[in-house]
């Protein structure tokens, strides 16, 4: 008996990854970023809310 291998062969699945565990400082540090992102966000949705800052740029002279 032959068998046939038609067509794509299915890839395999990668084992499910367990937890890891973190430790006090490990929870810290994962703490402060996600403040730190949180800050920033609201930075930026200020930012939106007035506008662009800084005047209106740099300007042209009318000299060619």
């Amino acid at each position: 008996m032959s068998t046939k291998q038609g067509g794509k062969a299915k890839p395999l699945k990668k084992p499910k990854s367990d937890k890891k565990d973190y430790d006090g400082v490990d929870m810290a540090n994962i703490q402060k970023k996600k403040e730190e992102e949180k800050a920033l966000k609201e930075l930026k949705a200020k930012a939106q809310q007035k506008g662009s800052f800084g005047g209106s740029g740099l300007k042209k002279s009318g000299k060619k």
